[in-house]
């Protein structure tokens, strides 16, 4: 599948491209508060590191602080509702069918 066409199906899932100064190698996946970042590869887009919880320009990290899970960028913590972890969760999975080249 070509780049043009990986983009298309994204665009068309309910996902939008941004770009980030504090990422300049990288294109910014956004759909509702959720973000993933992904370079240009030889198959088309490539996911790199984990998507999160969008923070102003920040990708928050799931991550458990204190015995419960919140989303962390720097400083700031957002709290990981049952329905924020859900819509991380169906993000990925949709991401993750898109990014992935047809066998």
């Amino acid at each position: 599948m070509s780049l043009e066409e990986v983009i298309s199906r994204l665009q068309d899932s309910g996902f939008t491209l941004e770009t980030f100064e504090r990422y300049p190698r990288h294109v910014g996946v956004v759909r509702g508060h959720c973000i993933a970042l992904v370079e240009v590869a030889p198959t088309g887009l490539r996911l790199t590191g984990t998507p999160g919880w969008r923070m102003g320009d920040l990708l928050g990290v799931l991550v458990e602080k204190g015995g419960r899970q919140v989303f962390q960028a720097k400083g700031e913590i957002v709290e990981a509702t049952p329905e924020r972890i859900d819509a991380l969760r169906r993000f990925r999975a949709d991401l993750d069918y898109i990014l992935t080249p047809a066998a």
